[in-house]
């Protein structure tokens, strides 16, 4: 029993310090250090699949007006929504019947009506029958004219030099896939991009901004470096838009991000030189969950996706995991030391509390609080320390915030997040359907920088 407890400890202790240490400069790969500095603009298609809302798609396209950039065009696809969402659509941008080629390569529910804005010609509604987030992006895809595809949630928002980055980045041939970076919008501040602002927020938003520092600023960028990254998250992707079509586009699953994310990697296995990446200079932000309840909701469709696309690639991830670099940390760390170790410790403190052998009770609990104390802490901080090293600055006064969120993540957040996890492993089994996360229904304040430039023609 010992030495299971030592094995078990050593290896769950193994991925989190391999990426404490990895996520830092002395390891930054040769895609981040370069600077390509393309001559032209490469054509970006925005797709923003949209269904009931009504709370924050005027965000959005206010967002989504002016960029720092010439050659994009934004798809809103309207999937079948019952709310006011293409009333909102249709008073913000004075929408006109416009028909728009299609590629008729990948399929979709029924389209009712293409529209263009009157004022914004760019900026592009697709009406269609509702079939689910991954349905919508095919018809958006369907509907593209550039050669890369951006996908954001109806609630993100980019900064203005964003899709600058992106070109960049993809003036590499083999970049063929990459994923943005992700903030929390209740976060964002009013005055500089890279400002954040934990006044006024909830302990939840700021427990989750810390659940993102951590997941982009370390973990992420860890498995990037390893090319191992498994999410390109739905908030923010980057794809070659042949390379979706290639793959047959999205499929119809509970989490359409993972599916993608894998399905591009099983495309490029035998494509030495293609890569995934992360993109650190390209920022958006997106609202997060301000109630329990919805972030119960958000959290288990993320453990249903996860699962899901376990079974379905399980093929591919199992053949390649010793020689994919993505499929071992998804088989290895993801399914062994982020699921079955949740299932064993809570199983090892339920059966000996039940069986009172306190000696190896009592001595495990010391060890393994003191490690959830110690080594969690310091995750946080150096998350905390990781996205200073990027730019971004906390507003004054907000120190003392920082330091309640960590404990409460410590001692708190973190043990409702094994429970989202054993939940979320076991419900895709029985009910592999989701519930949507309600938004706040909050209006953002833009950037000078897209107020300056939104009479964009």
């Amino acid at each position: 029993m010992e030495l299971f407890l030592i094995i078990f400890f050593c290896l769950c202790l193994f991925f989190p310090v391999l990426h404490l240490f990895h996520c830092l400069p002395w390891f930054r790969e040769k895609d981040e250090r370069m600077q390509l500095n393309p001559e032209s603009e490469k054509g970006i298609s925005i797709l923003v699949p949209s269904f009931n809302e009504a709370g924050i798609i005027e965000t959005s396209v206010e967002s989504m007006k002016s960029l720092a950039y010439e050659n994009y065009e934004v798809i809103y696809i309207n999937d079948g929504s019952t709310d006011e969402t293409f009333t909102i659509l249709n008073n913000s941008l004075q929408l006109y019947e416009s028909p728009k080629a299609v590629n008729r390569q990948l399929t979709h529910e029924e389209i009712t009506g293409v529209y263009r804005s009157e004022v914004f010609p760019h900026i592009y509604v697709v009406n269609k029958v509702n079939g689910g987030k991954a349905d919508a992006l095919n018809a958006g895809i369907e509907h593209s004219d550039k050669e890369l595809i951006v996908t954001l949630d109806a609630d993100t928002i980019l900064t203005a030099p964003a899709l600058t980055v992106v070109n960049e980045k993809f003036a590499d041939p083999d970049v063929i896939a990459a994923g943005g970076m992700v903030h929390v919008l209740q976060t964002k501040s009013s005055s500089p991009l890279k400002k954040l602002s934990l006044a006024g927020t909830k302990m939840l938003v700021r427990v989750q901004m810390l659940d993102f520092l951590k997941a982009f600023y370390v973990t992420k960028l860890s498995l990037a470096r390893f090319q191992a990254l498994a999410i390109i998250s739905g908030a923010f992707g980057i794809f070659d838009k042949q390379a979706l079509i290639d793959v047959k586009g999205y499929r119809s699953s509970v989490g359409e991000d993972i599916d993608i994310t894998l399905k591009i990697h099983r495309y490029i296995a035998r494509q030495k030189h293609k890569k995934v990446l992360l993109i650190t200079e390209a920022i958006s932000y997106t609202e997060l969950p301000e109630t329990w309840r919805d972030l119960f909701k958000q959290r288990i469709r993320w453990q249903k996706s996860y699962m899901d696309c376990l079974v379905h690639f399980r093929g591919f991830l199992t053949k390649t995991v010793l020689t994919k670099p993505v499929s071992f940390f998804y088989i290895i760390e993801s399914f062994f030391v982020g699921i079955l170790a949740a299932y064993i410790t809570a199983g090892f403190f339920v059966a000996n509390a039940l069986l009172n052998l306190a000696i190896v009770f009592i001595g495990f609990v010391v060890i393994y609080l003191s490690y959830i104390l110690l080594f969690n802490f310091v995750y946080n901080l150096l998350a905390i320390r990781q996205v200073k090293r990027y730019g971004f600055t906390f507003e004054k006064g907000d120190k003392l915030r920082l330091i309640n969120t960590v404990i409460f993540d410590v001692f708190i957040h973190r043990f409702v997040t094994m429970y989202f996890v054993m939940y979320g492993s076991i419900a895709y089994f029985f009910n592999r359907d989701w519930k949507k996360v309600s938004r706040t229904g909050r209006k953002y304040k833009m950037d000078p920088a897209y107020q300056a430039g939104s009479n964009k023609k």
